[in-house]
């Protein structure tokens, strides 16, 4: 029982490292925000192009995830792979800190974002098959409930993860009104630096990780075809992606809204996401506590529905219905938006909990890693469509007359895929009990 409880310590030691250090990525992307919009002075939808392009290693998530599965390195098939990663982020944060007071071109800033990203997807596949993994062994006592099982874990990873988002936007908003951006890319490079040495000098043997099939790159790809036929996953997949990539995202225009034409400081945006950064901590220790006997597909719904409620209350802020109430603008910012903003992110976690109870053993790596493909060439569809609807209005950074009518559609496009929410199947529990009533 004490080796067990000693493994799964390290395990959180080092996941707990890895999803932290992931959260802490809002950190140096409030300086790319800023960097962009007044030292290199893009437009919004240039910058949010930017924003959604970034993220395109991340659809190769599936390949990283097969490679993670079947090709071990040195007898290890996790550790590797976050090492790696981490040394790729912090190449790239090194390089735009050097280069960025030499007059940093828009074509290399967006290389070495793409090269950071693409660390950032090989750790996250990483780290996520560990979590899937290692949620699916069997405690070794009947009297003893690892905190693995159960969504205990993920719940762990989720807190640990908004714990960093939550420091890396508090701390943003203050050294990005005291420092140029480049302090902040040098900081969080540092950072990788320390996580690249601390997963260097990890022994997987010493986490006990249970040992995937040593199938071949064919093999596996076979494998994970063969999963991905499977109804009820498939479906949930197909379902939660175009949850995602039905909403025109547009973050780019109300970022240029808040800072250009509301004239919201840099601090109180940074004071926003925290609090956004806060209400993502506060629902994974809601969900551990609370939540976890109710069904996924409830909580998903109930989370889409809820971004449609405060889309359509941004729809109101923008034509100036709360200012009419007496309610500053800074302070909608700070408690509604930031809100807003990561709603998109709750219905990860019921998610990927069930994720976790349909993945076939053995192709977890690649399973979890189509899945965050999945979700990730969603948001960029996501993005780009958001372009489209600014430009159909004529949002730009200079004329936001056309915002509420943009704002209405994004709510509209939102509750779209409510009405095809049977797609994602009940967890087991539930179906047991469907079973027995």
């Amino acid at each position: 029982m004490g080796m067990v409880s000693e493994i799964d310590r390290k395990r959180k030691f080092l996941l707990g490292i890895g999803y932290f250090v992931q959260g802490l990525r809002c950190f140096p992307w409030m300086g790319v925000n800023f960097f962009l919009k007044d030292g290199m002075r893009v437009a919004p939808a240039t910058l949010q192009i930017l924003q959604n392009s970034a993220n395109l290693p991340m659809v190769a998530k599936p390949l990283y995830g097969i490679l993670s599965d079947c090709v071990y390195v040195f007898a290890e098939h996790r550790i590797p792979y976050i090492a790696f990663g981490a040394f790729l982020q912090a190449i790239s944060w090194m390089a735009i800190a050097i280069f960025a007071t030499s007059g940093i071109s828009f074509m290399s800033i967006t290389f070495y974002l793409l090269l950071g990203n693409l660390g950032a997807s090989i750790v996250e596949v990483a780290n996520d098959a560990m979590v899937a993994e290692t949620a699916k062994q069997p405690t070794t006592s009947k009297n003893t409930k690892s905190s693995s099982s159960g969504g205990g874990l993920q719940s762990f990873v989720w807190m640990a993860s908004s714990i960093g988002g939550v420091l890396g936007n508090l701390v943003g908003g203050i050294v990005i009104d005291r420092f140029a951006p480049r302090m902040m890319f040098l900081i969080y490079g540092i950072l990788l630096s320390i996580q690249f040495l601390i997963t260097a000098l990890i022994r997987e043997s010493s986490l006990a990780l249970p040992k995937s099939s040593s199938l071949g790159f064919r093999k596996q790809l076979s494998e994970l075809s063969a999963a991905l036929k499977k109804p009820d996953l498939l479906y949930a997949i197909i379902w939660f992606s175009f949850s995602y990539a039905v909403i025109p995202a547009l973050t780019g225009t109300m970022f240029f809204y808040q800072t250009q034409h509301l004239k919201i400081e840099s601090s109180l945006l940074g004071i926003s996401k925290v609090v956004g950064q806060a209400a993502m901590l506060l629902w994974g220790v809601v969900y551990n506590h609370y939540l976890k006997s109710v069904s996924s597909r409830k909580l998903i719904i109930a989370v889409q529905g809820t971004m449609v409620f405060f889309m359509l209350s941004d729809y109101l802020f923008v034509k100036g219905f709360y200012q009419n109430l007496g309610l500053p603008d800074s302070l909608y910012v700070i408690i509604f938006s930031s809100l807003l903003d990561v709603l998109y992110f709750f219905k990860i976690l019921p998610f990927s909990v069930l994720m976790a109870q349909l993945c076939p053993p053995g192709c977890e790596g690649s399973i979890m890693a189509f899945v965050m493909s999945a979700i990730a060439l969603a948001f960029i569809v996501s993005g780009y469509l958001g372009v489209a609807l600014a430009s159909y209005f004529r949002v730009n950074g200079d004329d936001f007359s056309g915002l509420p009518e943009a704002l209405l559609v994004q709510a509209a496009c939102t509750l779209v895929p409510i009405f095809w929410a049977s797609c994602v199947p009940l967890d087991r529990d539930s179906q047991g009990k469907s079973k027995e009533n």
